[in-house]
């Protein structure tokens, strides 16, 4: 499905002297692929072996020819129960990734009273890491263990589907030689010319705790043409949409609610927490009506927000937000995004996929957000770790996070701090990656040019 917005009326800005000048708001083509993670039938019932078989099955050719490419075609590749016919005879094996973790939460461990009686349910931890961590390699039938100096556990992140060289050990494992991903999807041409203007992203607004800051209302009269200079108001008129990415409402979770404190705590408890969420939500309509006089505004849910947990998120209620929705200039998306602006396609999370690797690989592997968001672009996949340790829709006929096209523009939201660069691909492919920052705790924004894919961030702190 493909829903197409209206350009805008001029509005006007002052210049230093108090004249009014009038600048045209520039406009560009908005497309949101709202039906791309979205799949018709939903079945509960599934089990979640689909979504991984669906997955092999789409990139096995696509590593079986890049394995090709890069290792020769003399190089045998095998399904893992062929291997145990070639001992110590050197072959390509593909799978999916899988590491045994035991900190990884369960809920069948978790319901298991024996295994509750044992004390054999770990403490909740940051990240799933420890030193019992197991790496192995599974096909539709199979699982094999990989070991070898190749084998970086801190890298290895259950459901990426790879290519390994290497042999069959007598003891049964698979000593790993080298690595082959799937690789970052060749990049079509653009169908059309690039249009003039720029976006600007913002994540983490967190208007339940930080709705009355500076900050936000410098935000607010900067992209209204309330504030600065006569030039900093022009290039504000520049901007064709901004793209709110997630935790809007709430940036954390509350963990207070536990059994022991009562039942009369908790429920006074979880009647604050309410008020809380719908004083946050009734902040962030007005603040989005303010803005939608003036400013396209496409909004994605985040991890907090008042929306289903698993992925992809829905857009928050219409009945939440009644007047935002009122204006044309407004549009709800899902989480993960994709979509097009002014001829540039745009995809990106409101941080989930790359907090959740992060969690995974632990504290041992140093990758910022933004070296895994490129990560993700080789390995093909929006989110890898889902449904393992990342809560998703059980898909049976068709994994939808595989990426079916490379994005021009690449974000992720909710980080610590601003990161951007260019990724160049083997195929000629060039993608500007952005790592977008809290707004709640940086108060900084991220403006990009959509002709150049220029990236600079802009700051709206006391300081």
């Amino acid at each position: 499905m493909v829903i197409e917005t209206k350009s805008q009326e001029p509005f006007r800005l002052k210049d230093a002297n108090g004249q009014t000048q009038t600048f045209d708001r520039t406009s560009a083509d908005l497309k949101h692929f709202t039906g791309r993670f979205i799949q018709e039938n939903q079945q509960f019932s599934k089990q979640f072996f689909h979504v991984y078989s669906c997955r092999l099955e789409e990139l096995r050719p696509v590593l079986v020819e890049n394995a090709h490419k890069k290792w020769g075609k003399d190089v045998k590749i095998l399904k893992l129960a062929e291997v145990e016919n070639f001992e110590n005879e050197r072959c390509a094996i593909i799978g999916t990734l899988f590491k045994h973790q035991l900190w990884k939460p369960s809920i069948l461990r978790e319901l298991n009273e024996d295994a509750q009686e044992a004390g054999l349910i770990p403490e909740k931890h940051e990240n799933y890491t420890s030193d019992k961590d197991i790496p192995f390699l599974e096909d539709e039938m199979l699982r094999i263990k990989i070991v070898g100096p190749k084998v970086e556990i801190s890298d290895v992140v259950t459901g990426i589907v790879v290519a390994l060289l290497g042999k069959k050990l007598e003891d049964g494992t698979f000593e790993v030689e080298d690595w082959c991903y799937p690789g970052c999807v060749p990049k079509s041409p653009p169908k059309g010319p690039i249009s003039e203007g720029k976006i600007l992203l913002v994540s983490g607004l967190d208007l339940a705790h930080y709705s009355d800051t500076l900050a936000l209302g410098l935000f607010t009269e900067w992209i209204t043409g309330m504030a600065g200079s006569l030039p900093a108001q022009e290039e504000t008129s520049s901007i064709v949409n901004l793209i709110i990415i997630g935790n809007s409402v709430k940036a954390t979770s509350s963990d207070s609610h536990t059994t022991t404190k009562g039942l009369m705590t908790n429920r006074a408890l979880e009647s604050a927490e309410t008020s809380e969420i719908a004083s946050a939500v009734k902040k962030l309509d007005e603040l989005l009506s303010d803005i939608l006089e003036h400013c396209h505004v496409t909004l994605m849910p985040g991890q907090h927000d008042p929306t289903n947990l698993m992925l992809p998120q829905k857009p928050i209620n219409r009945f939440m937000l009644q007047s935002a929705h009122k204006y044309e200039t407004f549009k709800g998306a899902h989480n993960p995004w994709l979509g097009s602006i002014g001829g540039r396609i745009i995809a990106g999370s409101s941080g989930q996929p790359i907090e959740d690797i992060m969690r995974v690989c632990g504290e041992r592997n140093t990758k910022s957000p933004l070296e895994w968001l490129e990560t993700t672009l080789e390995w093909r996949h929006y989110c890898p770790t889902a449904p393992d340790t990342l809560p998703s829709y059980p898909y049976h006929d068709k994994d939808l996070f595989i990426m079916q096209e490379c994005p021009d523009i690449y974000f992720v939201g909710n980080t610590d701090k601003f990161e951007s660069k260019i990724f160049k691909g083997e195929n000629g492919a060039e993608v500007r990656l952005i790592s977008v920052p809290k707004f709640s705790s940086t108060s900084t924004a991220v403006v990009l040019d959509l002709k150049s894919l220029d990236t600079s961030p802009i700051y709206f702190g006391n300081n």
